[in-house]
């Protein structure tokens, strides 16, 4: 990273920090509202929260044709697509696993914007994901062994996690197109939240009808932190690294982000570690780290 401290790391250490904490968060969100209402909640408040920031910034909202449609599609890949996959993917696995199948984001991101802005992929880089998933595969494999319902139910909680991450790397990489660095960041999110919570409230109806709201405390400072803290405070400060950074290097959070989830979710879901385990979280960091190293070289 030659970017200077305050412009790079202090974002991409609030981004690590606050998204290790969402994992457990969303977890508690699937009670007792469908996970689609639960991720407009969290996508309405956020869309108003960035449109405030927008305007105590004096950001204009308003935006182009081509902006909205921009802020559409962005808004369809990053908050309808990706996170309801995850909060599915929640019923079925650990936080703190979903976080870390989460982990492999460098490699769609890096692998998109090579097909989409020939930004190169060496061959250790290759190599360091491979790793990677290796790992990932035996901390899955653990997840199918003792799994408290079906292995089926496992499997179809991967299936998601990997739809999320493949929608998130869409989003992420649209960050590169250069209608993204020609629109005002607040302008373009605060359009993308509030589409994204309009199209997850149509979905939700169709699907599980009328709105459901639990107005248990905890549920409610979790649409909070998820809305606030979790979206208004970090999508920007993550977006720009990606501008600033390219797409493959911002997502080198999520190499640290699954360590901190886990952990999270030792204390919090009593997720046990076995061998196989150790080895998968191991094997998985230490992948993505050769990714990492080789990409900076």
């Amino acid at each position: 990273m030659t970017e200077s401290k305050g412009g790079v790391v202090i974002p991409f250490i609030l981004v690590t920090l606050i998204w290790s904490s969402t994992w457990i968060v969303i977890r508690d969100q699937l009670a007792a509202v469908p996970p689609s209402w639960s991720v407009c909640y969290r996508f309405l408040l956020g869309g108003i929260g960035m449109g405030l920031f927008a305007l105590a910034r004096r950001v204009p909202l308003r935006l182009p044709p081509e902006g909205l449609v921009f802020a559409a599609l962005l808004g369809l890949a990053q908050f309808v697509l990706n996170f309801n996959f995850v909060y599915r993917a929640e019923h079925y696995l650990t936080s703190g696993v979903v976080a870390t199948v989460y982990a492999m984001l460098l490699i769609p991101n890096s692998l998109l914007a090579w097909i989409a802005f020939r930004q190169p992929v060496s061959r250790g880089f290759a190599v360091g994901s491979m790793i990677a998933i290796s790992g990932i595969a035996l901390l899955l494999l653990k997840e199918y062994r003792a799994a408290p319902v079906s292995p089926q139910a496992v499997l179809l909680g991967v299936a998601l996690s990997v739809a999320g991450l493949l929608s998130a790397s869409a989003a992420n990489v649209m960050q590169g197109m250069e209608i993204a660095r020609r629109l005002p960041m607040a302008s373009v999110l605060t359009w993308a939240m509030l589409i994204g919570s309009a199209i997850d409230a149509v979905y939700a109806c169709v699907t599980v009808g009328p709105p459901v709201v639990e107005w248990r405390a905890g549920y409610l400072l979790g649409i909070a932190w998820l809305g606030i803290a979790g979206s208004v405070v970090t999508f920007p400060l993550y977006f720009g690294l990606i501008q600033r950074m390219g797409a493959g290097r911002a997502a080198y959070s999520s190499v640290l982000i699954p360590v901190i989830a886990m952990l999270i979710s030792t204390l919090v879901e009593s997720y046990r570690w076995t061998t196989l385990a150790s080895l998968g979280a191991l094997l998985a960091v230490m992948g993505m780290v050769v990714a990492l190293r080789t990409k900076s070289a």
